[in-house]
This record gives structure tokens, sequence and C-alpha cells, in this order.
């Protein structure tokens, strides 16, 4: 099976402007486990998913277009992923595009 690359673009919004980056991306991994999607993991003593935001905000900037990638192991589509990860999400944090590269 071949690994499936999901790029996909996020809103941080309202009171999530104070999440730091690394509790962003502990907020996205734990909703991605939630979600029970099918996650690629790093080889090692200490495996954790294949996943990252292209670039670290500022604490308390709010922003409209945030890139981030992960890497699954099984093919979802895209919308299945976007409503899945949408509904563990807290308010505040918005996906707006998902787009499966292969």
């Amino acid at each position: 099976m071949p690994p499936y690359k999901i790029n996909f673009t996020f809103a941080k919004k309202e009171q999530m402007r104070f999440i730091s980056h690394l509790d962003l991306m502990r907020l996205f991994i734990r909703a991605m486990r939630r979600a029970d999607f099918p996650l690629k993991y790093t080889q090692g003593f200490h495996p954790h998913p294949k996943f990252k935001i292209k670039r670290a905000l500022k604490l308390g900037i709010e922003s409209e277009n945030e890139e981030a990638e992960v890497i699954l192991t099984e093919f979802l589509k895209p919308e299945i992923f976007k409503k899945k990860l949408q509904e563990q999400l807290p308010e505040g944090i918005f996906i707006k595009e998902v787009i499966l590269k292969e």
C-alpha cells in the first residue's frame, strides 16, 4: 500500500488564536486519532504521526489560510477527511480545503 499524502488548508480564528504552535500540532494529531484516520507513523523509539504544519504562527495571530500535510496508510476521500476532522476540532479551527496528493 503506498502512502497517501493529504494537504489541507485551515483557518485559526477567535479564541484559537491564543493556542501555541506546539499545542496546535497536538490538537490536530488528537483530532485525527479520534476521527480514526489510518495515520502513517515514523520509525524509531518514539513513533509519531507524519504530520506537519507548513509555518508556525505567532501567539495571538488569526489566520485564514494555514497549510498542513498528513500522510495516511489507506485511501480516504478528501470530502470524508474534511467532514470527519472538522467534527473533532474545537470552535475556532475551520478546515477549508482538502487535496489528495499522490
